[in-house]
């Protein structure tokens, strides 16, 4: 449990972390290097184009990011009266509370210290549960997140190609990039940002893939209007068609959402519904 809550304050902090070297990366060194065309207007230049493709991009990931930790799930606990202490957490985990209390799909989380309902997993990148309030943001994060590294990559790649004179037409290049710039610089043959950028390379592969593999996983559960908890649980859920599960965790305003970082309006669409 103690490994669990250090990891709970320091995922953030290497997420926030290794934004900020991004960012500092594309604005000061990517876009100024590669980004030169003096033959177009200032306007359609192609570094104040790629400029404003990643603060569009960093905006909605980190926006994203911002309000999944603004809206925690509601914590259930305390309109059930359910107490405290560790005996009634006991209690509720192994389901020897009353019937009144036994909601569906509702999990008593130890890392944040509540019950919430519709719980999917507690997401150690953002220090908090993930539920029906943020599951939208959630979803968003993923994809800017994901594309944000991509488009990093993108821009990193173009870097290296023209500093080291390299082509990555062959896709082994990628591949044979990381172990024959790691005894170049040991021989003092690359420089130590070169190296710096080609390890970042690979790390926004990985959290691209990780981020875009995440984002499609979770979108295959919200079609089928299950959570990860209810998987793992084996719970069964009412079969609905795949638009209101949609629409129950997007919202009507799905495209807004989609442009710019807002609050998840999924839960409005279901006091609708019960009333």
């Amino acid at each position: 449990m103690l490994v669990l809550r250090l990891l709970n304050v320091v995922a953030p902090a290497y997420f926030l972390c290794i934004s900020l070297v991004t960012f500092v990366l594309q604005i000061f060194l990517f876009i100024p290097s590669m980004f030169r065309d003096p033959s177009t207007t200032p306007l359609l230049s192609p570094a104040l184009l790629h400029g404003a493709l990643f603060l569009f991009l960093s905006a909605n990931a980190l926006g994203n990011y911002v309000l999944v930790i603004q809206s925690s799930p509601e914590d259930l606990g305390k309109g059930l009266n359910l107490g405290e202490g560790a005996e009634v957490v006991a209690d509720w985990l192994d389901g020897s509370r009353s019937p009144g209390s036994a909601l569906p799909s509702t999990h008593f989380c130890r890392l944040c210290a509540r019950v919430t309902q519709r719980h999917d997993h507690h997401c150690f990148f953002t220090g908090n549960c993930i539920g029906s309030r943020n599951m939208r943001n959630f979803i968003m994060f993923c994809l800017y997140t994901s594309l944000a590294c991509l488009d990093s990559l993108v821009a990193g790649m173009a870097y290296i190609s023209a500093a080291l004179s390299m082509s990555f037409a062959n896709p082994l290049a990628f591949l044979t990039l990381l172990p024959h710039s790691i005894s170049q610089f040991f021989s003092g043959a690359l420089l130590s940002s070169e190296m710096f950028v080609i390890l970042m390379l690979y790390l926004w592969l990985g959290i691209g893939l990780a981020c875009a593999g995440f984002c499609c996983h979770q979108m295959l559960l919200i079609l089928r209007g299950q959570t990860r908890y209810q998987v793992r649980k084996g719970i069964v859920v009412r079969a609905r068609p795949w638009r209101e599960n949609l629409q129950e965790v997007f919202g009507k305003r799905w495209l807004l959402g989609l442009l710019i970082p807002v609050l998840n309006v999924g839960s409005d669409y279901c006091r609708q519904k019960e009333k």
